[in-house]
């Protein structure tokens, strides 16, 4: 009988990441599979990002390498065969380069299926790693990774696209979302109030890097902020602000000041979730985010979202003109905001309906072999303007 091995990611306390394996097995547990879950071990205590950007260079390497080490300690047993499957939720994981090494010279009796999931890698031209010129090594990595894995697992077909020209021969998967878990996310609240009785605010809450464009956010505080004193401006961060690029905290910093806005730091999961659930507004000006975890967050909890139609983001909201700007306009993204700061939206709660499916999307390929979401065709540019939902 088949067996699922989950390769999941540690916790972070800001980051989705608190509760992505809860929702994982929540799934795997109602679709009544077989599965276990292999842990790495914390390099400290604080589960906190001190070293680089998304998740702690540090902390992350060290979980993922003696994470591999408890899946080849399970390969070396016989326990793990052809008939199973491994699935990572992160593409790039230290040490998964012992897969190939070890397989390629095993019989294919133990050689499982694998399956990652890709969440930005060198195909995006805003992703860190290029700020950090990774992309010098991290380019034969994919490919290394693309030549032995089962498939890979896109969150949409503009990132499917951006694997296609890059030349990545593996199956390709668009599972269109991110991992989610609707009714886990709104247990997480007292109350979901109704929109009439909400702040009027409007809150940032991606990371505060030069990817996420905070400078647009800051400019639209400036436009329209000053001239609507009463509409609250708002940073939510699950810990101390931080950037890549330091000018934008001393623009926040600057702005506190002279305008209505606040920055709220160091916030646990729930206290996010308690402040996102009383403001009217989430805004968003990133060039990276490739679905946005915290769209089906906002839309979970009532909240509407503004988010610039570009790259993935009209995927995401199914086309929804009401919630997408035309990018990099202020002029479009002010009017947007005005009528979205007096009523819901009326697709309120779709998206987040359409997330929480993620996960069984993607069992959905990796054990029932459907392939609605194959993308390796030359018609692969087909689906992109069609709604998901």
């Amino acid at each position: 009988m088949s067996k699922l091995y989950y390769m999941g990611l540690e916790p972070y306390e800001g980051r989705y990441t608190l509760q992505l394996q809860h929702w994982s097995e929540d799934a795997f547990k109602r679709r009544g599979i077989d599965y276990e879950v292999i842990h790495g071990d914390f390099l400290d205590s604080s589960k906190s990002i001190v070293t680089g950007q998304v998740l702690d260079a540090h902390g992350r390497s060290y979980y993922s390498l003696t994470q591999m080490a408890r899946l080849v300690a399970k390969m070396k047993a016989g326990e793990i065969t052809s008939q199973d499957t491994i699935f990572f939720e992160d593409m790039f994981t230290p040490g998964m380069e012992v897969l190939p090494y070890i397989m390629d010279q095993m019989d294919w009796e133990y050689h499982p299926r694998i399956f990652v999931r890709c969440l930005a890698q060198t195909i995006d031209p805003d992703d860190f790693l290029h700020v950090w010129d990774m992309q010098k090594w991290m380019g034969f990595y994919e490919k290394m990774t693309d030549h032995f894995v089962t498939g890979i697992l896109a969150s949409n077909e503009e990132m499917v696209a951006h694997m296609k020209i890059a030349g990545w021969e593996a199956p390709i998967f668009n599972i269109s979302g991110l991992a989610f878990d609707k009714d886990e996310v709104q247990s997480r609240v007292k109350e979901i109030k109704p929109f009439i009785n909400r702040k009027k605010r409007v809150v940032f809450a991606a990371r505060f890097d030069q990817e996420k464009q905070p400078g647009f956010f800051m400019d639209l505080i400036e436009q329209y902020g000053y001239e609507h004193r009463d509409v609250e401006f708002a940073v939510l961060s699950g810990g101390p602000l931080r950037s890549n690029d330091p000018q934008y905290l001393d623009r926040a910093r600057a702005l506190e000041k002279t305008a209505n806005f606040k920055i709220y730091e160091n916030l646990k999961k729930n206290e996010y979730y308690e402040l996102l659930a009383d403001s009217r507004v989430l805004f968003n000006c990133a060039l990276q985010d490739w679905v946005s975890n915290t769209a089906s967050e906002a839309d979970a909890l009532g909240t509407n979202c503004l988010y610039p139609a570009y790259r993935s983001f009209p995927e995401t909201f199914a086309n929804d003109a009401e919630c997408l700007y035309i990018p990099w306009s202020m002029d479009d993204a002010c009017q947007k905001l005005d009528k979205l700061l007096v009523n819901p939206r009326k697709r309120m709660g779709q998206l987040s309906n359409w997330t929480t499916g993620t996960i069984d999307r993607c069992l959905d390929i990796m054990f029932d072999r459907n392939d609605r979401w194959y993308r390796n065709g030359k018609n692969y540019r087909n689906y992109v303007s069609e709604s998901k939902y």
